[in-house]
Order: C-alpha cells, then structure tokens, then sequence
C-alpha cells in the first residue's frame, strides 16, 4: 500500500545516481535491449535482499523479460518470469486513468468537489473545497485511513474485508469527532490512499457501477490485460507468482518472516488491490501514454507536473538526463512494484521483487536497473 514514494522520493536518488554518471544518453527507441547487462542487473536485485524478482524492458517494438532468484524464501523453485504480483499503488493510475476518461466524456469536471458527489463525506473545515484534481494530485490534505491498520504494509487483519465508507471513516473521523485537514486544500501534497478511494466511490457515484467493473470495462478487457484483474475480497493470487512474506516480531523480540501472499486487500481498495505482471502493466502503460486510453487534452493534464513537486494526476513524474519519466510503484504485503516510462511509451520498465530481511534493501538495486533500462549508456 505504500506508493512508490519509491517514485517520488527514490527518484530524487535514481536522478542523482544517473547525474553523477554523466554518461547516459537516449538510445534510439528501437534498440535491441542488452540482455545480459539487464540480467545482471537484475540478478543484483536478488544479490542484496530480494528473493526473487522479475522484470520486463521494452524499447519500441524490442522486449525483454528476465527473472530471477526464487519464488519462495526456503524453496528451489526459481521465480516465474510471467508471475503475477500484487502491484499495490499502481492501481492509482487505472483509477486515475478512469477518472480522466469520465471527464473526457462530459461526466465530471476536475474542478468539481467531493463535496458535490458524495455530500458530507469530509465534514472537516474546508472538506468541501476538495475537488477532483486535489484528490488525483494527493493535494486534498486527507489524512491517511492506513494509519493503525498495517504492521509496515501488512493488514493487521489481513482477512477482514473493508467497505469504502469503513475506510474513509477512519480518515475523517477521530471517534465521534472530525479529524481536520492536514492543510486546506490545493495548497500543499501530501500522499495519500485515501485520495484515491475517495475517487473510487465518486466513479461509482457517477456510472452506478464499482470501480472495479469501470476498470475491467474501460482498460482491462479493451487492452487483452488476461492477467489484471482486482480481486476484492478474495485473498488469493492465482496463476504463477511468487511468494510474498512481511517480517512478524516474536516475543522473544526476534523477527521471522511470515508469508502474506495470501491476504484479503480490500484494504486497498482503488488506491492498491490490483494484481498484473510485468508484460500486462507495460501494455497498459504503453497504450496510456500513445493516446489509446484518454483524449488528447485529458492525457496532457495526467502527465503535466503543474505542482512541481512531481505528482501529475495519477502519475508520478521525474526528469532524468535522458528525459522524462512517468509510472507509477507500489508496495504491498511482501511485493515492491516500480513500472516507469519515457513521456512517449518508447522506453518501458517494469520490475517487481519479493523481499525479505532486517537489514537488507532491494530497492536501490532495482532502481539502478530502472535507470539501465530507461538511460542505456
């Protein structure tokens, strides 16, 4: 559930790291990507903490997929390279991108507020002023509904299943009294899933369907997405995939790893339930940002930073020395998800990683082969 504020603030670091380099440039979108540098890239992923992962590199018409270490901490099976993961804050994008569609067709206005959609929903001071666009751009100032439900990204109650309003209470609600703002809102950002399951039950307000079914309809059935799917309150994965775990504390102090792959994640909801791949999340990448989900006018507000803080509307955005970026990442119980991409489409990058220990991170090894593969020298 957490975002990829791996985007957002990792990318501070990827940027820093490709600076520093000087020397990666744009390499022409339809080159061949290096497979075996990718690899081991990759395989330092494994190297320094994860315990499998599994990646996809496009440039134009070219691919590349790649996997490796395990799909389970203590087995020997090595991790599918189709697997399918729980992409966690990704899921910001399909809400965002249907959103947008919405507004494409006349339904909704990104000027139009929370309040107007869903009356008394935030009954905080200036509740009413949030509107559409501070909720896509996390500059609502709601507070974070996860706060005290999660053990690190695990659900304490990792079977309940949550109902949207359930969520939103905790947010705007401290007991029998309302929880303020965090600050008024579009004045500030300040990342939030409660944005985004907000914007899930207003696209329910307006079509009279779920998010979930919006989703399937408008993006996941359109795009032959044949293993996306957002599972509610069923708490399996199916198909290959890997293993997820979390570390659980014991009495004695000691921290074991403790397998959450399998885990209920309405919790989630439309700000982190769905499940991909890598092949099925750069599809629907590719075709978002060629034009083939949102009109023209539509996609250039989704990839505008207008805030300067790097946030457009459902989309987290950097600029590296060989260009803008834009995706999205995501953690959830036992998954790490980046998923990243040239303004164009042409350059794509999606790595996930199942990760377990105290003191080994992953993360900025993953992120260097974002940047091989988005940057080739």
């Amino acid at each position: 559930m957490r975002g990829s504020r791996l985007g957002a603030v990792a990318l501070v670091t990827v940027c820093a790291l490709v600076s520093a380099a000087g020397s990666a440039v744009a390499a022409p979108p339809s080159a061949v990507p290096d497979g075996t540098a990718l690899q081991a890239a990759l395989d330092r992923v494994t190297a320094t903490g994860a315990i499998g992962a599994v990646a996809e590199v496009r440039r134009g018409d070219a691919v590349w997929r790649g996997s490796s270490g395990k799909s389970r901490l203590h087995g020997r099976q090595p991790a599918p390279i189709d697997g399918r993961f729980r992409a966690g804050s990704v899921t910001k994008t399909f809400t965002a991108t249907v959103v947008l569609q919405l507004v494409g067709e006349g339904r909704l206005r990104l000027s139009d507020t929370a309040e107007w959609w869903l009356p008394g929903l935030v009954p905080a001071l200036g509740g009413d002023r949030i509107t559409v666009r501070d909720l896509l751009q996390h500059a609502s100032g709601l507070p974070e509904y996860t706060d005290g439900l999660l053990d690190g990204d695990a659900p304490y109650d990792r079977f309940r299943t949550w109902t949207t309003g359930e969520l939103v209470r905790r947010a705007v609600k401290d007991g029998n009294r309302d929880r303020p703002l965090l600050f008024p809102p579009g004045t500030d950002h300040h990342y939030s899933n409660t944005d985004y399951i907000v914007l899930g039950m207003i696209v329910e307000k307006i079509t009279g369907r779920s998010y979930r079914t919006e989703i399937d309809q408008r993006i996941i059935r359109p795009l032959g997405l044949r293993n996306t799917r957002l599972p509610g309150s069923s708490p399996f994965i199916t198909g290959p995939h890997a293993h997820g775990y979390e570390p659980v504390r014991k009495a004695d102090g000691t921290l074991v790893p403790v397998d959450y792959t399998t885990v209920n994640m309405s919790v989630a909801g439309a700000a982190g339930e769905v499940i991909s791949t890598t092949a099925d999340l750069d599809r629907f990448f590719r075709t978002l940002l060629s034009g083939g989900l949102l009109h023209p006018a539509e996609l250039r507000e989704m990839t505008a930073d207008t805030s300067g803080g790097g946030w457009g509307l459902g989309l987290e955005i950097a600029t590296l020395p060989c260009g803008t970026i834009v995706g999205h990442g995501g953690g959830t119980p036992g998954y790490r998800t980046i998923s990243f991409h040239t303004l164009d489409g042409a350059r794509q990058i999606t790595v996930d990683w199942t990760d377990w220990g105290t003191e080994a991170d992953a993360g900025p090894a993953a992120l260097a082969l974002m940047t091989a593969a988005l940057c080739p020298s």
